[in-house]
């Protein structure tokens, strides 16, 4: 056991308690590894026939690193990745980077990039060396764990959620979004914001030769929610169509692709109740502007294993959890709803933006990270987490 692992073990109060994890997912099988590290005995409930083997490319970055490092996966998470050597931002229309931020400055763990599979491959070996149950399949059902503490981690459709605060109506962004990945066995281990009017893609590797594609585009007419729907590619390079060639390439190779609309969740006003509580997108539903989501849900998901193993209560765990967890993530949402402007600002705004991000860049580029340090230094293993 690690020094940082015993971080979980201080309260003592997990072992001998019963934890059901609803839902698979990245943020799922994080707390049911934490929960496991520190002596309670878990079970995850996933709906699907397997795990994972879905989406595509996700990035990992420190503050969600140190808390899955923590865990005890730090050399299957080198094995399974890409280390990130930087974030370019682009100007989509003329090919040119805007600026450069150098990430090997962030200091502590490296930031990643995944396959989504990859990740939860690596959550998975590491619940079953903890003996987690993994309970697979559409007739599992987590209610017939009765007595255990129950947590929801089945995303913005959780039905843990509803049922803690009812039904609740998302609405239209006016954004959707296309997601692909293409070969690309020469690509840099950059993470490129190719910006342009109205929309913006985002591309960053992936192991085995790839490259992973998100493209926005603000419209009026509406997509379906989720990532199953499939769209013609054709259709991602018309609303591309005047961008720089080499982008232009990138979005040719795509033979295969989803579309999803962007909808807008208000954070959940109940986060636990009695022996529930909610963690990840079932808490706090987030755009995906700032690469957060997956990072926001793993950091609830040690939070919440700390407080119920210091704690005298469930209770009170869960209402400390809530207390730690609320600013930040609120804060981390507003961050990412601004990007989602600023990506795709248009004329004399889109000059003085990327003008303010080319000075930045050559005249102070720790600067930016520096900014960043409330979001990528956050450690959930520090005892000012909780």
């Amino acid at each position: 056991m690690t020094a940082q692992t015993e971080i979980l073990q201080r309260g003592g109060s997990n072992r001998g308690r019963r934890v059901c994890v609803v839902g698979g997912g990245i943020g799922g099988l994080t707390t049911a590894l934490a929960f496991a590290r520190s002596g309670a005995r878990v079970e995850v409930f996933e709906q699907a026939e397997a795990l994972g083997r879905v989406g595509a490319g996700i990035q990992i970055t420190p503050n969600g690193a140190r808390a899955l490092e923590a865990l005890g996966l730090r050399d299957a998470l080198d094995a399974a990745s890409l280390t990130a050597q930087a974030v370019q931002p682009m100007d989509a229309r003329a090919g040119r980077a805007v600026t450069r931020f150098d990430l090997s400055q962030l200091g502590g763990p490296p930031y990643r990039f995944f396959h989504r599979a990859d990740l939860i491959d690596v959550l998975a070996e590491g619940c079953r060396a903890a003996r987690v149950q993994l309970q697979l399949g559409p007739t599992v059902d987590a209610a017939a764990g009765g007595g255990a503490s129950v947590v929801g981690a089945g995303g913005i459709h959780s039905p843990t959620r509803a049922a803690l605060n009812g039904p609740r109506d998302p609405f239209f962004t006016g954004q959707v979004a296309w997601r692909a990945i293409v070969d690309a066995p020469e690509a840099e281990a950059v993470a490129q914001i190719w910006m342009a009017p109205k929309r913006h893609v985002v591309t960053y590797p992936l192991p085995g030769g790839r490259l992973n594609v998100v493209a926005v585009q603000e419209r009026d007419t509406w997509a379906a929610e989720g990532w199953a729907h499939r769209d013609d590619p054709a259709n991602l390079r018309q609303a591309f169509g005047d961008v720089c060639a080499p982008l232009q390439d990138i979005l040719g190779r795509v033979t295969d692709t989803h579309l999803w609309g962007l909808f807008r969740h208000e954070v959940a006003n109940v986060w636990a109740r009695d022996n529930t509580a909610l963690i990840g997108d079932a808490a706090h539903p987030t755009l995906p502007f700032l690469a957060q989501g997956a990072n926001l849900a793993i950091e609830d998901g040690f939070i919440l294993t700390r407080c119920c193993d210091g704690a005298a209560s469930v209770d009170a765990a869960f209402a400390a959890y809530q207390a730690a967890r609320n600013p930040r993530v609120r804060r981390a949402i507003a961050a990412a709803n601004a990007n989602a402007r600023n990506y795709h600002l248009s004329g004399p705004a889109r000059i003085v933006a990327h003008m303010g991000l080319k000075t930045l860049g050559y005249i102070a580029p720790k600067a930016f990270l520096q900014q960043m340090d409330w979001l990528y230094g956050y450690d959930a293993t520090s005892d000012d987490a909780v």
